[in-house]
């Protein structure tokens, strides 16, 4: 027994370490979002000859990623509204008023992502659900990771997301005559590990 006692731990200690590499690459990688390197644009069809598009400068937000399971993905970013930029003063004061996102009774944009679906391991689907001017829609954005999350463990790694919605879904109906309504919305986002 004693004699075999060495040989068995030795035949153990390849399968030990195997687990322990399965469980590392089960562990949840968890970022933040880096605010001073994202930014939120909807672009909307204007007049049906050009568009204009509205920039949301100011978000916050976390990203959950855990490899091998990215069906348990989570985005969940959220906007300020009341920063919304736009290309005149007129388009702005439209935009902040009770006819578009009404920022002084919703000030914040919430989009929150509860699955993602890998089609490589840089391009996928998250589907999840839009809050805007108080209205919840589900809304699928499709992301392109600048590099492979779950290689990058650990790293920073950025990623553009986009999506197009109706505004008339969220209550923004107004000058249908002049402005589109569907909106291209592109969300691009540098996250960090925390």
């Amino acid at each position: 027994m004693n004699g075999r006692t060495p040989l068995l731990r030795l035949l153990c200690l390849p399968m030990l370490a195997l687990l322990a590499l399965a469980n590392a690459a089960a562990v949840p990688q968890r970022y933040t979002l880096d605010a001073s390197a994202s930014n939120v644009s909807a672009k909307v069809p204007f007049f049906g000859l050009a568009s204009k598009t509205a920039r949301f400068p100011r978000m916050q937000g976390a990203v959950t990623i855990v490899p091998g399971a990215p069906e348990k993905a989570v985005i969940d970013v959220t906007f300020d509204a009341t920063a919304i930029e736009a290309p005149d003063s007129v388009t702005l004061a439209r935009l902040r008023g009770e006819k578009f996102f009404w920022v002084e009774k919703y000030p914040a944009i919430r989009f929150v992502g509860r699955s993602l679906k890998l089609a490589s391991p840089t391009r996928g689907t998250v589907a999840g659900e839009l809050t805007a001017r108080g209205v919840t829609r589900p809304a699928s954005l499709a992301v392109t990771f600048d590099s492979d999350p779950v290689a990058q463990a650990g790293k920073p790694v950025s990623f553009t997301g986009t999506t197009t919605i109706d505004r008339r879904e969220f209550g923004m109906k107004s000058y249908q005559l002049i402005v589109g309504n569907k909106v291209d919305i592109t969300l691009k986002a540098r996250m960090v590990p925390r």
